[in-house]
């Protein structure tokens, strides 16, 4: 009795105090930093749980992720009552995202990617802008819930069929190649492109985006959407051949898909929305890379998930730090911010290279490989790559030109300019971006 009070206590205490738990995040991301020195493979931390390269480097990025997120929500801390609630719920789905990334079972697996959506859920319809939030959130729990049933058939029929759900136990490829096979193989690939999203199954990220709060955005881009990318690392393995003959699929719809949203974010007028479509363009070429299933594939997805996780992350940050002070996300009233908020432009400008794969983040090199993979896997996919690099430029410069630039708008007479906890935030999720140089090496060895 005395040990069940005592935790609740300690519960509490933490629960009470932002500073504590930014505090002791801090200290679990540079732990978990230091462990990327030990040279291991599927290091069994029991009950099932386990780490890899491909998993430590997602439990680092989600425990980077909620930080900043925790503390770029002090409005939350300040305006509302049910703050506890909230840093509560943060810190539910940081235990769920690292219980997804350590799972040495699919079915722990299925569990954990689920349960994510349901604090995801409570933050966009609780801590939500607009009344629209309520169609949102219904968009976003149907088109991932339904997707996902499939996968738990696939999985209850897998553990039949072979009588284990291990990871790195299974192989469905050892058996004949059928229809059933096939569609087994389409039900188990559903539930995580639609997670990540690919084109034709994106509508539920925009309307989730531009209705969530700030930290329902950050976390959306940042990890979210990496658990996609990350489920497809662990179950291509298993359908080798039905991914060699319907690889064209995926790749054909992925990257013309790409280039169909990255069009489409040239008319956006709501920043948040054009970030949110980014976000769509960017996976879609992490969708081809790890279909084709190669070396650089596989590598130039994973850098693409870190990179593209701080830098949509970081613009999600910074333009909430916009709607803050004019209170509106529209790009025909945010207009001239560099007249505005000087100090701020450094940081558009740094975040929007970073969006666009400029030197020397980490985007770029994750690009590399990825298209080398593509060119490689077939020739024609250059014809659309070029399409999808050129207007991935194109959108990110009207992002930045047209909210940084021009004349302001003239019901704006004033603004404030950064703050120094803002600057730091926006500096967290920059620096990461530019260790490519020195931590690249990292990457290579973890397929």
């Amino acid at each position: 009795m005395v040990k069940f009070l005592f935790m609740n206590m300690m519960l509490v205490f933490l629960i009470s105090s932002w500073g504590v738990v930014e505090l002791a995040l801090f200290l679990m991301c540079f732990l978990v930093f230091l462990s990327l020195g030990h040279d291991f493979y599927m290091f069994n931390l029991g009950l099932q749980l386990g780490t890899d390269y491909l998993s430590i480097i997602l439990v680092m990025l989600s425990v980077w992720i909620i930080v900043l997120v925790i503390y770029s929500s002090q409005m939350v801390k300040k305006t509302n009552k049910f703050s506890c609630l909230f840093l509560f719920l943060n810190l539910i789905l940081l235990f769920l995202l690292v219980m997804t990334f350590c799972s040495m079972d699919y079915l722990m697996f299925y569990l954990s990617f689920e349960s994510s959506l349901i604090p995801t859920l409570i933050l966009i319809l609780g801590w939500g802008y607009q009344p629209e939030r309520t169609q949102a959130g219904i968009y976003m729990l149907f088109y991932t819930l339904f997707a996902s049933l499939p996968l738990l058939v696939s999985l209850i029929s897998l553990y039949m069929v072979g009588g284990s759900l291990t990871m790195s136990l299974v192989k469905v490829g050892e058996y004949e190649l059928s229809m059933i096979n096939i569609l087994w193989y389409f039900f188990t690939m559903l539930a995580f492109v639609v997670k990540l999203p690919m084109y034709l199954f994106h509508l539920w990220l925009p309307k989730a985006h531009v209705e969530a709060p700030v930290a329902g955005s950050m976390i959306l881009a940042g990890v979210l959407l990496k658990l996609g990318g990350y489920g497809l690392i662990r179950v291509l393995s298993m359908f080798t051949e039905e991914n060699k003959m319907f690889s064209w699929v995926w790749v054909g719809i992925s990257v013309l898909g790409g280039v169909f949203v990255s069009i489409l974010c040239l008319r956006q007028v709501d920043m948040k929305s054009l970030i949110a479509y980014s976000s769509v363009a960017h996976m879609s070429l992490v969708l081809g890379g790890l279909v084709v299933f190669s070396w650089w594939g596989m590598n130039g997805a994973v850098i693409i998930m870190v990179g593209h996780g701080l830098c949509s992350s970081g613009l999600f940050c910074l333009s909430n730090i916009i709607y803050e002070r004019l209170g509106s996300r529209s790009l025909l009233i945010n207009k001239g911010l560099l007249n505005l908020m000087p100090s701020l432009g450094l940081w558009w400008f740094l975040l929007s290279i970073s969006n666009m794969a400029a030197p020397p983040t980490l985007n770029l090199l994750g690009e590399i490989n990825l298209i080398i993979s593509m060119i490689s896997w077939s020739k024609v996919s250059m014809i659309s790559l070029i399409g999808l690099s050129f207007f991935s430029a194109a959108y990110t410069l009207y992002l930045y030109s047209i909210s940084q630039h021009g004349a302001f708008f003239s019901s704006l007479y004033a603004c404030c300019s950064g703050k120094l906890s803002e600057y730091y935030i926006l500096s967290l999720h920059w620096i990461p971006l530019n260790l490519m140089i020195l931590k690249s090496s990292l990457f290579l060895p973890m397929i």
